[in-house]
């Protein structure tokens, strides 16, 4: 058989082997929901009815806030007004960005979360391979210190944190910001859930090659690892991003403060002003709205996979 007949072939069963792959995982989905929700149309009916009308009122609140965005001031401080009868304007906006300290804000946003997720990320995967690849003295009391910390309320460490960045100088500044929120037991116990999962055949194979630690954890563990350290940093990102109770704590600087507490800090001498109020929302969620439609899938399969989905 010549190459021009078996290149046409090889292509063909690429592409039927794809096709039926598809068609498996569509037939394992459709077992999966009769597993779930039971074999009946009729409580599939149900259950997506259900998903529909949670879905809307958990939408509302946001449409609302979107639609004020465009209001005249005097309008949006109606309480009956929910479509602008006056007509859309761009007022609010207009105000909202006419604020030189706003990119100044959520540049420091990007900084912070940015940081935060990129020191996040290394440090609990770093110390989820050693609770889970390596045997060391005290290993099971530091687990154990670790679980016990997911149960503890974070603000419980707001004082002692804010005495240490005191003590350290670091009050007003990045590091101050960043530091604390870099440790994250969570994070630390989903990781070394999946590094578990790895074959220890592969990693002893790679250790009578003559591979130590180090390489095992950069060669191996975390090129294996991608799709769950994908899934974690978009979520310690989201979460920086949006925190507010420790930058508003250890900031008073207008220069080092994040969009969340720049935000809450603009004041008006005409009283509460809805609509701009509802325009810087948009603007601070606007970063957060294109991180979710290009990594969509990663965060679905995030909460799939880790069970963040109370994050």
């Amino acid at each position: 058989m010549s190459v021009a007949q078996s290149a046409p072939r090889s292509v063909s069963t690429l592409v039927a082997g794809r096709r039926s792959a598809a068609q498996q995982t569509r037939a394992e989905n459709r077992t999966l929901t009769k597993l779930t929700i039971g074999p009946s149309p009729w409580v599939r009916a149900a259950a997506l009815a259900a998903l529909v009308v949670l879905a809307v009122l958990w939408l509302l609140p946001l449409a609302w806030g979107a639609v004020t965005s465009f209001k005249h001031e005097a309008e949006a401080a109606l309480p009956a007004s929910w479509w602008p009868s006056q007509g859309w304007t761009l007022d609010a906006y207009r105000q909202v960005l006419g604020n030189s300290e706003l990119l100044g804000w959520m540049w420091n946003s990007l900084v912070v979360a940015v940081l935060v997720t990129a020191l996040t990320v290394l440090i609990s995967a770093m110390a989820a391979f050693a609770f889970s690849q390596t045997v060391f003295k005290g290993r099971r009391l530091l687990q154990f210190l670790t679980i016990a910390s997911i149960m503890m309320p974070g603000q419980i460490l707001i004082v002692p944190l804010f005495k240490q960045m005191q003590a350290m100088g670091l009050v007003d500044t990045f590091a101050g910001i960043v530091l604390p929120q870099v440790v994250a037991p969570v994070m630390v116990f989903i990781l070394k859930r999946f590094f578990d999962a790895i074959p220890t055949e592969l990693l002893d194979a790679a250790r009578i090659d003559g591979a130590g630690t180090w390489r095992l954890f950069w060669t191996i563990v975390l090129p294996l690892s991608k799709s769950i350290l994908v899934a974690v940093a978009i979520f310690v990102f989201i979460g920086a991003w949006n925190n507010f109770l420790w930058p508003f704590i250890v900031t008073t600087d207008p220069q080092f403060m994040t969009l969340p507490v720049g935000l809450s800090t603009v004041k008006n001498a005409y009283g509460v002003q809805y609509a701009q109020n509802m325009a810087s929302a948009m603007i601070a969620a606007l970063p957060l709205l294109v991180v979710f439609m290009l990594f969509q899938r990663r965060i679905v399969q995030g909460v799939a996979t880790t069970g963040m989905g109370g994050q």
